[in-house]
């Protein structure tokens, strides 16, 4: 059984007094579950102090990106080293903002994700389609390039740091989602990509989580698919009551077609 991960990505909001109220609101309100892998990811500014209210609580700290390089003259960059050394045992990277905003390609993605690895944190791959790649057919086409990209170099024990999240960028922040029959289609075809590249064990094992429009009323629904491990959230994680309800999402069965 893949435990379930739910992920909260703040993106740009919140300041560090803010950050450390939805923080603790979120650590007082989740600190009994054991079942489900709970982490969010605050802007930079607030991971220090954040990280200290999660401290001895179920809830993880992950940053938002990172650089490849460990130090140097990389202006405007944080390394996965100070990353680690404020708390984060998470970082996101490939997220769809990063590759439409600020050109990151498949190769920097793979290489961040490396250096995140090398440090012995678990990395939070982002991959997905846009609207007009799924009604053009590529929908597949760029899921494995992309997947195929990320992992290049990236061992089969390695593969246990990684968690694989399957976001289309038609989806984000637009109010529309996938069914769970869509998101399952592609979640399963990553899974089987998995199996190609690394095998039974490894493409059984790895966590792919959904991002896009995750809300408290389709997670119980996305979740009930085989291959669906868990949530990126958005917009929601930024609300302590709703990111908690996801969360505590209740498993329900899958019903088998007549």
């Amino acid at each position: 059984m893949r435990k379930p991960l739910i992920a909260g990505n703040w993106k740009l909001h919140n300041t560090v007094e803010q950050s450390c109220q939805l923080a603790q609101a979120l650590v007082n309100d989740l600190s009994d579950v054991t079942e489900t892998e709970i982490v969010i990811a605050p802007v930079f500014t607030a991971l220090s102090e954040v990280g200290k209210i999660c401290t001895e609580s179920p809830v993880q700290l992950a940053a938002q990106n990172c650089h490849c390089m460990d130090d140097g003259a990389y202006t405007g960059e944080v390394s996965v080293p100070l990353l680690a050394d404020v708390g984060c045992s998470h970082i996101i990277v490939g997220h769809s903002e990063r590759r439409q905003y600020f050109g990151e390609t498949d190769h920097f993605v793979n290489v961040k994700a490396r250096a995140i690895l090398k440090h012995g944190l678990t990395a939070i791959i982002c991959v997905g389609e846009t609207l007009e790649q799924r009604e053009s057919g590529e929908l597949f086409e760029v899921i494995a390039a992309q997947i195929r990209g990320a992992l290049e170099e990236i061992t089969a024990e390695q593969m246990a740091q990684v968690v694989l999240a399957y976001e289309p960028v038609w989806a984000i922040g637009t109010g529309k989602t996938a069914t769970s029959e869509e998101a399952e289609e592609v979640h399963a075809y990553i899974r089987g990509l998995l199996h190609g590249s690394f095998g039974t064990d490894i493409a059984s094992q790895c966590r792919i989580l959904y991002g896009g429009s995750v809300k408290p009323g389709n997670i119980s629904e996305l979740m009930a698919e085989e291959d669906i491990d868990g949530a990126l959230v958005g917009g929601a994680s930024l609300k302590a009551e709703d990111f908690s309800a996801i969360v505590r999402f209740k498993k329900s069965l899958k019903m088998a077609p007549h």
